[in-house]
């Protein structure tokens, strides 16, 4: 290497330089020595999702079978079969049956990203109970779920507020925040958001109402809090029997952090494949207006799963309905 002079700078080193590359030197030595101990010490690995995707798929862990051809599954078996199908990551959505230390191993054992935890006790012991001891369960599993999620490497948790038959709306409205509000310093501490999620529970929506309901009640209840750790999971074939889907992403704006996935025929008012003929789901639609609020995240697929032949078709139908 030579200096600006055209001088080989490499014939004579003064005593800085010297000393420089000396230190220089031992941090290298240093670098190459930790990395060696920590190798042997089975140091955990980080697993982290494809870099570089706008939406990244997944599915949910129940959509993974327990027992395939007779076989009992580990949950790392499991994992690496929504891998072999080609997600780029899955919701543990039966996190109550792990310890959050477990779900960590899991990962790292698996090498699959997990970005999200539910425990499914939340249609039991709901938020809107108006008992005391059933809402404190309810927000005990929210609080498991949380720290399951940061233990994985997940970013937030997935919950149903309760039942619109417990009580009148401002009233259940009222006990589901409260108990919310409990859960945000938690949530925040772990960086791990809530997210509510849409579904058919008579809660700010009209079950009986007309098709062209908005999304108004639900911005309402998640700007109530002014935090950044509540935001929507919305799922975009629930409500698509009473509204358009493309309108609620639009209102939802930065609220929508997450998307549940499935296919739904208003024709016959059943669930159905995701993309099928039968799916009448205006997804070109859906696309438009995810770029139009520049989301950016998880989209998780929440049908009838099986072996990875059958994963696989419903990872290939997401990327047909998300067009990527």
């Amino acid at each position: 290497m030579t200096n600006e002079s055209g001088c080989n700078r490499n014939v004579s080193l003064g005593r800085r330089e010297l000393l420089a590359a000396g230190a220089g030197a031992v941090a290298v030595g240093l670098s190459v020595a930790g990395t060696a101990r920590a190798a042997e010490g089975g140091a955990a690995r980080i697993v982290t999702p494809p870099a570089g995707k706008r939406i990244l798929l997944a599915c949910k862990l129940g959509m993974l079978p327990k027992k395939l051809e007779g076989k009992e599954l580990s949950v790392v078996e499991r994992l690496r079969m929504a891998a072999e199908a080609g997600f780029d990551g899955v919701d543990f959505d039966q996190a109550g049956e792990f310890t959050p230390e477990q779900a960590r191993h899991a990962v790292q054992e698996s090498g699959v990203f997990v970005h999200n935890a539910i425990n499914h006790a939340h249609w039991q012991q709901r938020l809107t109970s108006e008992k005391e001891e059933e809402r404190n369960r309810g927000r005990a599993n929210i609080e498991h779920c949380l720290r399951v999620s940061h233990a994985a490497g997940g970013s937030g948790v997935l919950i149903v507020l309760g039942r619109g038959s417990d009580g009148p709306k401002d009233v259940i409205e009222e006990r589901c925040r409260q108990e919310v509000k409990k859960l945000l310093p938690q949530a925040a501490s772990l960086g791990q958001m809530i997210l509510v999620e849409n579904v058919w529970n008579q809660m700010m929506y009209d079950h009986d109402g007309p098709p062209d309901q908005g999304a108004q009640r639900f911005i309402d209840f998640v700007d109530s809090f002014h935090s950044p750790w509540v935001g929507m999971y919305y799922d975009v074939g629930n409500h698509w029997k009473y509204a358009q889907p493309a309108e609620w992403i639009r209102s939802f704006g930065h609220r929508c952090v997450k998307l549940d996935v499935k296919g739904f025929s208003r024709a016959t008012g059943k669930f159905v494949e995701i993309t099928s003929p039968e799916d009448d789901i205006p997804w070109a639609q859906v696309r438009q207006a995810l770029d139009h609020i520049g989301f950016a995240g998880w989209a998780t697929a929440e049908v009838g799963g099986g072996n990875v032949a059958r994963l696989t078709i419903v990872r290939q139908q997401m990327q047909k309905a998300f067009g990527v």
